[in-house]
Order: C-alpha cells, then sequence, then structure tokens
C-alpha cells in the first residue's frame, strides 16, 4: 500500500534538521487513532510524539490525509474490496 500512498506525502528538505522518514509518521499516525491514545504517549519507537504530531498536523491542513484516503478508497472499489463486506467483515 505504501507504493501506492507514498508519493502523495511531501518530499523531505534538503536543509535544515534530518527528516523524519515520511513512512514512520504514517504508521505513528495511524496507530495513535487505531488505539485512541494521547500523542504525548506514544511509543518511543516512532520517535518523538510532537514531530509526529506536527508532520500529521501539517499533512491534515494540506490535505494530504484526504487524498491518500481517497487514493486507496479508489483502489479498492476497482479491486472490488470495497463494500459491506470488506467494511463489515463479520455482516
Amino acid at each position: 500500500m505504501w507504493a501506492v500512498i507514498g508519493p502523495s506525502f511531501p518530499k523531505t528538505k534538503a536543509a535544515g534538521r534530518p527528516p523524519v522518514d515520511r513512512r514512520t509518521v504514517v504508521e505513528a499516525t495511524a496507530w495513535r487513532f487505531r488505539t485512541g491514545t494521547p500523542w504525548r504517549d506514544m511509543p518511543e519507537r516512532f520517535g518523538n510524539w510532537n514531530t509526529i504530531y506536527k508532520n500529521s498536523n501539517r499533512w491534515a491542513e494540506q490535505g494530504v490525509w484526504a487524498w491518500a484516503l481517497e487514493k486507496v478508497q479508489s483502489l479498492a472499489q476497482r479491486r472490488g474490496e470495497l463494500g459491506l463486506a470488506a467494511a463489515f467483515p463479520w455482516v
């Protein structure tokens, strides 16, 4: 899935602090929303919580998350994986 949505995330800057891996930010944000944990309580394996939060928030303001969701949904729809059974597998 990363091959599909990865290119939609902003490129890292060449100057300044070393960039945070974009995939790590995506995985950390997904983990945070999946668990409902406050940003400050994120595991250290994701790096600094504030860096993850700032990147995630900036991408939300820029519409990157919305674009990625649309991309994944359209791919799933084309593959026939989007429907009641996919959304609610227990049905």
